[in-house]
């Protein structure tokens, strides 16, 4: 089993696209990078944690690579935002992928390199690559949102701008 970090603005809409992919043995959100000990919801929203809302997946390397994984992940967010995602603004709905190992490192500087040279997004991406430093468990209600609250869920996709932003670059996926 190995370990991917990452964040992409709101936890709830970073669950469900890795749910489907067979090796993701589970997706938990979560709070990650900052220097508080367990923090709370509300402590992270107050943007003086220094976490992120991040997900922390397990997944089996011999299904899924990290490189795949990362392929899912840029296709969840805009990755060259680095103030917040759509209309979650803050520290704490910054992305950026949280490394684990310097093989994991130098993955996402290549699928970050490929996805500058395909020119994909009209500006360059610019999710930071961070050395891993800790994740807590964000608290129960948060967890798998979108089937806890499926229409919330899918207006908060559609209404925050996210869902027709990975529409107008990936196509239709089910965000």
């Amino acid at each position: 089993m190995a370990l991917a970090t990452l964040a992409g603005g709101c936890f709830w809409c970073m669950v469900k696209p890795f749910h489907q992919f067979d090796g993701i043995i589970s997706v938990i959100s979560g709070y990650s990078g900052g220097h508080v000990d367990n923090p709370t919801y509300e402590a992270v929203c107050t943007n003086t944690t220094g976490h992120r809302e991040a997900v922390q997946i397990s997944y089996d390397e011999n299904i899924i690579s990290y490189q795949e994984i990362l392929d899912i992940y840029f296709k969840t967010f805009d990755p060259t935002d680095n103030e917040g995602q759509f209309f979650d603004r803050g520290e704490s709905y910054t992305p950026a992928i949280f490394t684990h190992n310097d093989e994991q490192k130098q993955i996402a500087e290549t699928v970050i390199q490929k996805l500058n040279d395909a020119k994909i997004f009209k500006k360059p991406v610019s999710t930071p690559i961070i050395t891993y430093k800790n994740f807590y468990p964000a608290e129960a209600y948060h967890q798998d949102y979108y089937k806890k609250a499926p229409a919330h869920y899918a207006a908060y996709s559609e209404g925050s701008g996210r869902k027709g932003f990975i529409k107008s670059h990936w196509g239709e996926q089910d965000a």
